[in-house]
């Protein structure tokens, strides 16, 4: 698993990026999204372990933070994650069918409440 770690900048509307702790790779471009892409690309032809995980985070408008992490469980648990989504959709689907009808039985109530106590909405 690698973990890279950058500090970006943005000076004269150019963006540049380097690593920090125990690394060499840098970028420079135009765009924060064109930055990113340049230095997922970097860190993954120096690791290729597995899948790819990234984080950008302004500091302050021209300074951010860019995390980038190749390999470990996350991966795969988002695979999975996924899965669990999807084969939990039809209970889901049937749940929320039933949810408007409990809605309409509680607004019915609430309109006979307000009849016994002689209360009306336009009163």
């Amino acid at each position: 698993m690698g973990v890279y770690t950058f500090v970006c900048r943005s000076a004269g509307g150019e963006w540049t990026a380097k690593q920090i702790s125990g690394g060499d790779l840098e970028a420079t471009a135009s765009s924060t999204f064109d930055l990113q892409r340049k230095l997922v690309y970097a860190a993954a032809s120096i690791d290729s372990s597995g899948g790819v995980q990234s984080s950008f985070s302004l500091v302050t408008p021209s300074s951010a933070v860019f995390l980038v992490i190749i390999g470990g469980g996350g991966g795969g648990g988002f695979i999975s994650g996924g899965g669990a989504v999807a084969a939990g959709a039809p209970a889901g689907g049937s749940a929320a069918a039933e949810a408007p009808k409990e809605e309409e039985k509680n607004a019915e109530k609430e309109e006979s409440d307000e009849e016994e106590f002689g209360l009306s909405l336009f009163d």
